[in-house]
């Protein structure tokens, strides 16, 4: 990978069942770089994201992220390169059963965290990053909606990733809250982690713009990408 990407994208077929809905994507993502993914149900947007964060195989060219090639990767390999990735859903899936500490305690006992006081301290650091400092011992349904997606953030931070992929992260949320949410997001890009946020919420577009790649007629748009008249 060149040194400033996190993310190379190169020829990359991307397909819905047996069907080919993207061709030749080419795509390179800056370490702190934020961008949107946009597109139409069906475009390909939700396979191109699930094949960042290794859920479906890659067939056809290649991804690197995070300094790895996700191509013929092995499945004991996946969790290695998903613990340098944070991945934020429209749903929030958080734990209902259990309080917020234990929501990111969970998250960091499963990839390789021992030490107790190690993992108080990360929960403190998160927490404070997305605004709930005090908010740990809290059980999700005491909290808004906005608040819950951002334990899902906090949690998504725990092993300091270099990416986050953020699948509709406002897609529950009023306008504001989605503003907020929006804000957190861009600003965790000045840590250095970069963001890919898929989304259909023009609103956040004008108020935050952005890089903007559209999966459109089986193809990527790239607004970073100037064609020339001839």
């Amino acid at each position: 990978m060149m040194e400033n990407n996190v993310i190379e994208i190169k020829n990359l077929s991307v397909y819905q069942g047996s069907n080919l809905v993207l061709n030749n994507v080419n795509v390179n993502v800056k370490k702190g770089e934020f961008l949107y993914l946009i597109g139409k149900t069906g475009s390909g947007k939700s396979s191109l994201l699930k094949m960042l964060y290794a859920e479906i195989p890659v067939k056809s060219g290649s991804i690197a992220i995070a300094g790895s090639e996700l191509k013929g990767i092995k499945e004991k390999d996946i969790p290695f390169v998903r613990r340098k990735l944070g991945i934020v859903f429209q749903d929030f899936q958080l734990l209902y059963d259990r309080t917020v500490n234990d929501n990111l305690i969970f998250v960091m006992q499963a990839t390789g965290w021992k030490d107790k006081q190690e993992i108080k301290v990360r929960c403190e650091e998160v927490l404070s990053k997305v605004g709930l400092i005090n908010k740990g011992v809290k059980m999700p349904h005491e909290l808004s909606g906005g608040e819950q997606q951002r334990v899902a953030i906090a949690r998504a931070l725990v092993n300091n990733p270099e990416v986050i992929l953020a699948d509709e992260p406002t897609g529950n949320l009023d306008p504001e809250t989605s503003e907020g949410i929006v804000q957190l997001l861009k600003d965790l890009t000045q840590t250095g982690c970069s963001i890919v946020m898929a989304t259909h919420d023009f609103m956040v577009f004008k108020k935050f713009p952005a890089r903007i790649i559209k999966c459109e007629g089986g193809e990527i748009i790239d607004s970073a990408v100037v064609v020339k008249e001839p």
